[in-house]
């Protein structure tokens, strides 16, 4: 059987959950929410390049996204990051969907299945 690896692990939640050579993140918001669309955006990426390097993987290895905006008005602008921040080339399957978000400060989540 293979091994489930679960990377800070919580009462409801687990940061990051590897299993079979795949890598599922959860959703990851801002460390600062008092940052604009573009901070936020930005310190999520910078997350997300972190807990995929800690499992041996990177933004070149993406399945699939899931994006929760704020506002969808800001998804133009999320975009330029994102594309930014991808391999070109590279791109995973995608939802961006508005939503109301944990707390009201947040503007952008990002959730990741990868492989490694």
């Amino acid at each position: 059987m293979a091994k489930i690896i679960r990377t800070e692990p919580n009462a409801i939640m687990s940061k990051v959950v590897e299993y079979h050579g795949f890598v599922f993140t959860q959703g990851m918001v801002a460390r600062d929410l008092e940052r604009d669309l573009k901070g936020q955006t930005r310190d999520i990426l910078e997350q997300l390049d972190s807990v995929l390097e800690e499992h041996g993987t990177d933004s070149s290895r993406l399945l699939q996204a899931q994006i929760w905006l704020k506002d969808m008005n800001d998804r133009a602008e999320f975009n330029t990051l994102w594309q930014e921040w991808l391999p070109e080339g590279e791109a995973p399957a995608r939802a961006c969907v508005q939503a109301v978000l944990a707390d009201p400060r947040m503007l952008v989540e990002v959730m990741l299945i990868t492989t490694k």
